[in-house]
């Protein structure tokens, strides 16, 4: 069986998670001069990220079952048009309202592409290597939030972020084309193969891995959204930028492990990153005050969290097509990362106030461990430790040893 990766495809749906990523977080980058030019404050532009994860939240699994039945390639165009008609309008409109439905719009763009895109790189990939084409679609994120921002920050001080969101829509323009000439079509589900969205939940496995990504997004996020304040905690307020940068490099080198290793490892991966990422917290709640401890930290933060979202969106796949309900169940997972991404806002909001930034650490700690426990209890589904046989149909590792010795 061929393992070689249709990389000119792959490619285009990575760089759609590069589109959704920096659409999603570039007006932050650009806050003070977008404020300016729409004449509200910043505390208002601000607003323009979270009615994105509105967007996001409220139609990604009404989208996903109403499509459901969309040729695969025809959804991804009209999702990655939905970018570039949003962003357009972004770039010509000085009008607060309408650039926040237009930043609505691209939201609802965001749930229809982010529910595409595991199972579409899988359906594209041989069987063997699935997980590792994943993988490849899911570096998008990483390179959005290490290159794309800072770059997007940089050009919108030099020639105005109206300018920038203009290079997005090129961006999806060019996107679309190479889309229409590099990547195949599949077709979407007959009707009486899909699965109602509450059904979706019973599907073996599927609670489990949408649990963990609740769990694990809220944790992340309540010290990710927080890291400028929790630095300030420690006095390296300054460090902001370095943190962050040092928190990407091992980003993309999580990423980069993972997909070598996530078609025969996908629990131990996952395992691994909870741990790694509960270190890195421990040494931040314990031992923050050492500069040189917290760039340690950071690092088992970025090394454990690098990799989780290509874990997540293999294992919710893997869980859902052996129901029939792997769109359904990708759409859920991406509306729960949204609420967790907005929740870690709110919660780490109320942890400040209440118990001051050094409780950050300790609540991913605490949020870690039922999360670790379900990962370690769905070994059977959700989280499982398969690897595929040379005819394609998944078998425990230790399972396949038994049987080579039996034929020995």
């Amino acid at each position: 069986m061929t393992t070689k990766l249709p990389l000119g495809a792959l490619l285009a749906l990575t760089t759609a998670a590069f589109v959704t990523v920096l659409t999603e977080a570039l007006p932050a980058g650009v806050l003070p001069a977008m404020s300016a030019g729409l004449g509200v404050g910043e505390a208002a532009t601000g607003q323009l990220v979270t009615v994105y994860a509105i967007g996001t939240a409220l139609t990604a699994i009404p989208l996903s079952a109403a499509t459901a039945g969309w040729r695969r390639k025809r959804l991804l165009l009209t999702g990655v048009a939905g970018f570039a008609v949003a962003n357009t309008v972004t770039a010509l409109s000085t009008n607060y309202p309408l650039t926040l439905g237009a930043r609505f719009v691209a939201g609802i763009a965001a749930g229809v592409v982010w529910a595409l895109l595991a199972g579409y790189a899988r359906r594209l990939a041989p069987e063997p290597v699935r997980g590792k084409a994943i993988a490849v679609v899911m570096t998008g994120i990483p390179l959005a939030l290490s290159l794309g921002i800072p770059a997007g920050t940089f050009l919108g001080g030099l020639f105005g972020w109206q300018v920038t969101f203009s290079l997005m829509s090129a961006l999806a323009l060019g996107l679309l084309g190479w889309i229409a000439l590099a990547v195949p079509d599949f077709p979407g589900q007959d009707k009486g193969g899909r699965l109602p969205v509450r059904r979706t939940l019973a599907v073996p496995g599927v609670a489990a891995v949408l649990f963990v990504t609740l769990t694990f997004v809220l944790a992340h996020n309540i010290l990710y959204t927080y890291i400028a304040t929790f630095l300030e905690h420690v006095s390296m307020g300054g460090s902001v930028d370095r943190i962050l940068l040092v928190f990407g490099l091992a980003s993309m080198v999580s990423i980069w492990f993972v997909g070598l290793f996530i078609d025969r490892r996908l629990r131990p991966l996952t395992v691994g990153g909870t741990l790694l990422v509960a270190l890195g917290a421990t040494i931040l709640a314990l031992l923050g005050e050492s500069p040189a401890l917290v760039y340690l930290a950071v690092t088992l933060w970025g090394l454990g969290w690098g990799g989780i979202p290509t874990l997540l969106q293999t294992a919710a796949a893997q869980a859902g097509d052996k129901g029939g309900a792997a769109d359904i169940a990708q759409a859920m997972l991406v509306t729960l990362w949204n609420a967790a991404m907005a929740g870690g806002g709110i919660a780490g909001g109320v942890l400040l106030d209440g118990f001051g930034a050094g409780s950050f650490p300790w609540s991913v700690l605490v949020l870690l461990v039922p999360t670790l426990a379900v990962v370690l209890v769905a070994r059977r589904h959700g989280f499982t430790a398969a690897v595929p046989d040379d005819s394609g149909s998944p078998r425990e590792p230790g399972r396949r040893r038994r049987e080579a010795r039996t034929r020995a």
